[in-house]
């Protein structure tokens, strides 16, 4: 385990994190709830959170022995209900003609290889406490498309450490062919850092060594888009909110068919997510505590502006807090589509407002913005008494003609003055997503794509001399 992981970043202890954070923030009961799978299910289901669909239950010798096989689906997981670490879990792919069932490991599995495996889960082998314990079937999540090249058989899942109603790190954990198809970094799964603000994958570790590439293939782990990310943030919240933990770890699963769904609740989530953000968890714990969070919502805008890009490296202004960007930064912009791009934008404390090129508007999809820029001759070199008059002679005509169009503005430059159309755009800059409104200028001598003007720039501190340092 890595002691620092950065000059003067220590991580958060097990012992430090249990008096400090976990005993103040969970009662005794809420941790029970925690722990016991079923009423967790019960709980979120009654609270409007999607859970895994439960197939039977063996509470004891009896249930086991009338237990009807042939009601089962093809393919299911197999969970002792009061389970640590994914100890006990079987999970099952599908079933043969010959009756046989098939494992995560590829092997088979008959009625009496689970009566075994059920009497083990009722002894409480796999229990958190060694006391006797209840068998479960539920669902077996299928994995999105979007994480079939980096995932070995089973399905991944996103663990969120939620403190105080916010989001504060998350990390995706992949089976390997190692942990037999399990998401579980114990058993030699992969774990992977993503930013708050993005969904995006950042640093791997694997038995807490970082990775590059899927061990034995030469695919990136990092720069991965985790999809319905907002979703994904808002379900762990309402989790916390519905079990009363106030610190705690959801495993949220994105399912081909349902999108996200809550697999399980941890009130002592394990700590190797701090390697996989490259961020001390206790950092970001006193960040938060005591502040008075009402919604999700407002959660999740709390995380995206105190942690996102901090694994990035992103330095901050000791009395601000404001960021410290360059005068040429790299920066993520989405499409129409939510597709995303990564070009080099200017940072111009000189500009009111950010712009991009004619070329960039058209490669991001702005259709009808460029249409409207040929029609009504946007952009023309004009006087800032001809500007006025274009903009109240066909402002509302084009707003009502194109309705992807955000607005248009006048600006003055050196340059002189033009009228032109505006564009909504979302990008990302030092780890901070912003939605704003972009003007499209059509100039050829265009060094960099896009400008970020003074509008974008409130939360950072420009620094022209950084990239030399």
């Amino acid at each position: 385990m890595f002691q620092y992981l950065k000059a003067g970043q220590k991580i958060l202890g097990m012992n430090a994190r249990n008096f400090s954070y976990i005993r103040p923030a969970n009662s005794r009961g809420a941790i029970r709830l925690a722990n016991d799978k079923l009423r967790t299910k019960r709980l979120m289901r009654k609270a409007g959170i999607p859970v895994p669909k439960l197939y039977g239950v063996i509470k004891n010798r009896l249930d086991l022995d009338c237990f009807n096989w042939e009601e089962l689906p093809a393919s299911f997981v197999l969970k002792p209900n009061m389970g640590l670490g994914g100890g006990g879990i079987m999970v099952i792919y599908g079933r043969k003609k010959n009756g046989h069932w098939i494992k995560s490991s590829g092997g088979g599995a008959t009625i009496a290889d689970f009566k075994s495996h059920i009497q083990d889960i009722l002894d409480g082998r796999y229990s958190i406490s060694g006391d006797p314990d209840i068998a479960f079937f539920e669902e077996r999540l299928k994995k999105t498309k979007k994480f079939r090249r980096i995932c070995y058989r089973g399905t991944p899942d996103v663990r969120i450490i939620v403190y105080n109603r916010v989001p504060l790190m998350a990390m995706l954990r992949l089976p390997t062919r190692k942990s037999e198809g399990k998401a579980n970094l114990h058993l030699g799964g992969i774990g992977v850092g993503i930013d708050i603000a993005t969904g995006m994958t950042t640093t791997a570790i694997q038995n807490d060594q970082t990775l590059k590439n899927i061990p034995g293939t030469n695919r990136a782990i990092s720069g991965v888009k985790v999809p319905h990310w907002k979703q994904i943030l808002h379900l762990a919240v309402e989790a916390q909110i519905a079990s009363s933990l106030g610190y705690l770890g959801a495993d949220i699963v994105l399912d081909r068919h349902h999108g996200p769904v809550l697999l399980e609740i941890n009130a002592r989530p394990g700590l190797s997510i701090q390697i996989a953000n490259l961020a001390p968890l206790k950092e970001r714990l006193e960040r938060i505590r005591g502040l008075k969070i009402q919604t999700a919502e407002k959660g999740i805008r709390v995380a995206e502006e105190l942690f996102s890009g901090e694994n990035e490296g992103v330095k901050k202004d000791e009395k601000s807090g404001k960021r410290i960007i360059s005068s040429v930064e790299n920066i993520t912009v989405f499409n129409k589509n939510n597709e995303q791009r990564q070009i080099q934008a200017k940072i111009d404390t000189g500009a009111g407002y950010s712009s991009i090129s004619t070329e960039l508007a058209s490669l991001l999809g702005f259709t009808d913005a460029l249409k409207a820029i040929e029609k009504y001759k946007f952009n023309t070199p004009l006087s800032r008494q001809e500007a006025k008059k274009m903009a109240a002679k066909i402002e509302t005509k084009v707003l009502n003609e194109y309705r992807d169009i955000a607005g248009t503005i006048i600006i003055h430059s050196a340059n002189g003055t033009t009228y032109r159309v505006m564009a909504p755009l979302t990008f990302v800059l030092a780890g901070i997503k912003f939605k704003t409104r972009v003007s499209i200028v059509r100039r050829k001598h265009l060094k960099y794509p896009m400008i970020i003007g003074r509008h974008d720039l409130k939360k950072f501190l420009v620094d022209p001399d950084k990239n030399r340092k």
